[in-house]
């Protein structure tokens, strides 16, 4: 009555049945893991100590950013260069731009001025005009932040900006405006100039529980649930061949 197993059809059947589901359930596990994984950096990010409460430290030493690093506060001396504006930045449910100003880090010998850090002084209203750079050598302290990329919030991917405004704060989008290398990474300055407001630091991507975070726990779930699919596929057809077949054996069929 079983005979029908050992058809080319059902070898193909059967040899799918054996790949699909370890490979479901290997995907649900591994999206499983991605989902601890975020829920440990969370726990991780909760118990290490405000990073504004730490003392600010130089820049250097706190180079390249990572999750430990991000919001630490950072002590940096140069002279402020080229101003833009990063438009569509809201705070405090308003829209409005963050005043983005290059600090040239390096001496008066350095012909192009020094590696330049991304210094976000303050967000800026809609409308507003914003302050002129400051001269002369300048030490600031601001919370440190990773480039920002695509994804995140607020970010201008596309282009079509008018001249003097920056969609994104990264040293890819700014390598090509100005002169000279510029630092993967930026800062917002605790204290604002007249006028702006300061901006917020922002957790590391990946240290909250996000929609990311919930996103891999749902796929984790529909993993499963397709190894389970396969599974109840085959039964069924087996059940619906094996009753063929008995129906044949008895005779029940032309």
């Amino acid at each position: 009555m079983y005979r029908f197993l050992t058809t080319p059809r059902w070898w193909g059947i059967n040899a799918f049945v054996l790949l699909a589901i370890p490979f479901c359930v290997f995907m649900g596990t591994w999206q499983l893991g991605k989902f601890e994984d975020r829920v440990d950096t969370h726990r991780a990010a909760e118990q290490r100590p405000d990073p504004g409460s730490v003392r600010a430290a130089p820049l250097a030493s706190l180079l390249p950013v990572t999750s430990e690093t991000s919001g630490r506060h950072a002590t940096v001396t140069g002279r402020y260069g080229e101003q833009f504006l990063v438009p569509g930045r809201e705070l405090d449910g308003r829209t409005g731009s963050y005043v983005l100003t290059l600090l040239r880090t390096g001496g008066p010998a350095d012909r192009d001025g020094g590696k330049a850090l991304p210094v976000v002084r303050g967000w800026l209203p809609e409308g507003a005009r914003a302050p002129g750079v400051p001269d002369g050598e300048v030490t600031v302290t601001g919370a440190l932040q990773a480039s920002e990329n695509a994804g995140t919030k607020g970010v201008h991917a596309a282009g079509g900006l008018p001249a003097g405004q920056v969609g994104m704060i990264s040293a890819a989008s700014l390598v090509n405006l100005v002169p000279g290398e510029v630092y993967d990474a930026w800062i917002t300055l605790t204290d604002a100039p007249a006028g702006l407001t300061p901006v917020p630091a922002t957790l590391p991507e990946g240290s909250g529980l996000d929609l990311k975070a919930f996103q891999n726990l749902g796929y984790t779930g529909e993993w499963f649930v397709f190894a389970g699919f396969v599974l109840f596929m085959w039964f069924r057809l087996f059940r619906r061949e094996a009753e063929q077949a008995r129906d044949q054996a008895l005779g029940l069929t032309a």
